[in-house]
């Protein structure tokens, strides 16, 4: 007998009460997810979340009071191996970089439509990065420049670069090797070597150490 998968787990932390309760409904409805935390404030979600199972939290940046980008930065090590998706309506660059820098992996405009919200729920939870396409094209933008004029022992080379490039897409390793037609070993390999050269853990530390301002 055919037994569904575990729905993935995910608190929403809203304060507009009618997008809150269609975010609520919306995971509560769909195969494969469970909404198991539904908060108004940062203060609510510092009180529910960590304790709430969440293997996903969906937050958004303006929150009253403390904002979605701080909570995220108290919740998180609250929470070992749950992952943060930032919903916001606005594009702004120094938002996108705050929101990496406290720890969020994910950056998504309101505006996305209910099935491509899943998906990248999905691939948050897959290991993923996704980001609006607008969001992406910003971050890669926002660090190309620096990449080039690196120099020294941090310097990193041109594939590595276009590796870098790919992971602030939000790609996942597998993605990277097919758009490289490289292996996944291959491309490990260069992450590994980004990470040596620029002396970071992970690829939020190297998008965040070669973007200015961030």
């Amino acid at each position: 007998m055919n037994q569904s998968a575990p729905s993935i787990p995910v608190a929403v932390v809203e304060d507009h009460p009618d997008d809150l309760e269609n975010l609520r409904t919306l995971l509560s409805e769909s195969p494969g997810f469970s909404c198991v935390a539904a908060c108004a404030s940062a203060d609510e979600a510092l009180e529910m979340v960590p304790g709430s199972q969440a293997e996903i939290v969906l937050m958004d940046i303006q929150l009253p009071g403390m904002s979605g980008i701080e909570c995220v930065r108290q919740l998180q090590p609250l929470m070992s191996g749950a992952q943060f998706m930032m919903l916001t309506v606005l594009e702004d660059h120094d938002l996108i970089f705050r929101s990496l820098a406290a720890g969020a992996t994910g950056y998504l405009l309101k505006k996305t439509p209910a099935p491509k919200l899943l998906e990248a729920i999905r691939e948050l939870h897959a290991g993923g990065a996704p980001m609006s396409g607008q969001v992406a094209r910003k971050v890669v933008a926002a660090f190309r420049q620096p990449l080039a004029g690196m120099s020294g022992p941090s310097k990193l080379s041109p594939v590595e670069q276009s590796v870098l490039q790919r992971l602030a897409r939000g790609l996942l390793y597998k993605e990277v090797a097919e758009e490289m037609n490289i292996s996944i070993s291959t491309v490990r390999t260069h992450v590994w070597h980004i990470y040596r050269k620029l002396q970071v853990h992970n690829r939020t530390e190297a998008i965040l150490k070669v973007t200015p301002g961030a």
